[in-house]
Order: C-alpha cells, then structure tokens, then sequence
C-alpha cells in the first residue's frame, strides 16, 4: 500500500513539475524564446486608435473582439522584424482560431511593406499600419519587435519584447492555455 501510494505521489510530483503538462497555467509553460513572455497579474485595456490598411482604409484592433490576438509590433527596417514574422504567419496557419495582428509602426510605405512581405514570403497576414505611431506609443513600445497578447475583450495580459519563434511548441502551448476555458 505504501509502494501504491508513493508511486502515485511520485507520478503527480512528476505530471506536475513538466510544463508540458502544465496545462493551464500559461507561465510554466515558457521555454526557448518564450521565457521572455511578461504575463500580466492584471489585464491592461487597450486604447482604441485608428489604424489604416494597404488602401488607407480606416481598421481598428476592435474587429478582433472576441478572439484571442497576437498583436506584433514591426517595421520594415527592423532584421529582428525579418526574422520573426514568418513565425508569425506559420502560427496563424497553425492556430487559425487566434488572430494574428502584425501592425508596421511609424513610417513604412505600401510599397516596402509589400516588398518585406512578398521577400519573408507572407502571405497569409494582414497589412495593418500605425503611420504616426499612435497606438505603438499610448502602449508604450519603444523599440522594435514587441508582441502582445491580447483576450478576447481587448485587454493586453502579456508582452514580449524582442523577436521570438511564434510558432514553437512552447508558444502555441502558452496561446492554448490562455484560449482554454477556465
């Protein structure tokens, strides 16, 4: 019965101990470039600021309520930029159900844009633009890549500054624990 019973503690103490099988505690999850991931003790709303598209249309971060984001702040100048947005992408294609937001901050023309994307080879991201870096400064972001996450009703509970590989298995393990149901 002893055996039985430190078997079992045992098992638990191990089950527990593995971040893989954390389950829904999104820190214990953090490995590899992940372990810079900010989580937040309290949610921080998020301003409403206009954005624009490739067309100079009128978009706003409001039209992802509802699901959980990945909103990534990047220019065209920025090489950590370069190398973490086909990341990006390979999570959107892996986890369609979050949306993943990246927002070129300051002044990137259309045209180097698209370039940037058509050379990373993005095809499946959004083109949104903060051109006077309005939403990038009332977040307080000061250099280039930061990403947040952010909950369905608009509110950033974790910031990682730097670039990272969105699609790891650490990080998609940490979006399904904040997009698992409590």
């Amino acid at each position: 019965m002893l055996r039985k019973t430190l078997a079992v503690l045992y098992t638990a103490l191990v089950l527990g101990a593995n971040p893989a099988l954390a389950g829904d505690d999104p820190a214990a999850l953090r490995e590899g470039d992940m372990k810079k991931l900010a989580i937040h003790s309290q949610a921080m709303v998020l301003p409403e600021v206009g954005l624009v598209d490739a067309a100079d249309n009128q978009r706003a971060l409001s039209e992802y309520r509802g699901k959980w984001m990945v909103l990534n702040f990047w220019a065209t100048w920025c090489a950590p930029c370069r190398k973490e947005m086909p990341s990006l992408q390979r999570l959107q294609q892996a986890m369609p159900e979050i949306a993943v937001v990246p927002v070129a901050t300051g002044r990137n023309a259309v045209p180097g844009i698209e370039k940037f994307f058509a050379e990373a080879g993005i095809t499946a991201l959004p083109i949104l633009r903060d051109p006077q870096a309005d939403l990038a400064r009332q977040v307080g972001i000061i250099g280039l890549p930061v990403t947040l996450i952010v909950d369905p009703e608009g509110r950033e509970v974790a910031r990682l500054i730097g670039d990272a590989e969105w699609d790891s298995p650490s990080a998609q393990a940490i979006l399904r624990a904040f997009h698992a149901p409590n």
